[in-house]
């Protein structure tokens, strides 16, 4: 590996490595104490999460670049960072679809096997559920993700451009 894909990699490694203890251990102390409808809720949020981003992720590679610097000379606000974006799409999808996206799966995976757990517990079930569930949370993430593929692949410059005005107004005006 040369010195800037090692240095890329312990970066990732790190931003993982902390993004994972931090949300893993609010989401599973926090899940662990709400009831069984409230922890689906953070389920379906923690499921929609991981497909966003993914289709962030791939929409950034998709991007047409000229666009942006059409829009950027003509001051259009989010341009600039949208262009950053798209000339840094390798990081971007990586962090958005891998990081951001993984920490999602395993996060909805370890929620979907506490649910199944209380459901199991609240209902006096012997049949284990977490199984099923974890099928279920699989598919609709799978699919879920496909279609937001096809989604960013179609409307990829309006979704880029989105992100890129949302990035502008967390650190201010171009």
């Amino acid at each position: 590996m040369e010195n800037g894909t090692t240095k890329w990699f312990i970066q990732v490694f790190a931003l993982t490595f902390i993004l994972s203890v931090v949300i893993s251990y609010i989401s599973t102390n926090g899940v662990s104490n709400l009831g069984i409808l409230p922890a689906t809720a953070i389920l379906i949020l923690v499921i929609f999460i991981g497909i966003l981003f993914d289709i962030i992720g791939v929409a950034v590679t998709v991007a047409n670049e000229e666009e942006f610097h059409a829009k950027a000379t003509k001051k259009v606000e989010g341009s600039k960072d949208s262009l950053k974006l798209i000339k840094n799409a390798p990081k971007v999808a990586n962090i958005c679809a891998d990081v951001i996206g993984d920490i999602c799966g395993v996060l909805s995976g370890a929620i979907s096997a506490l649910i199944a757990v209380k459901i199991t517990t609240q209902l006096q079930i012997n049949f284990s559920l977490q199984f099923i569930l974890s099928a279920l949370v699989s598919s609709i993430t799978v699919g879920g993700k496909a279609i937001g593929k096809d989604i960013a692949n179609k409307n990829a410059t309006k979704i880029v451009h989105f992100v890129g005005k949302l990035l502008n107004k967390f650190k201010g005006k171009e």
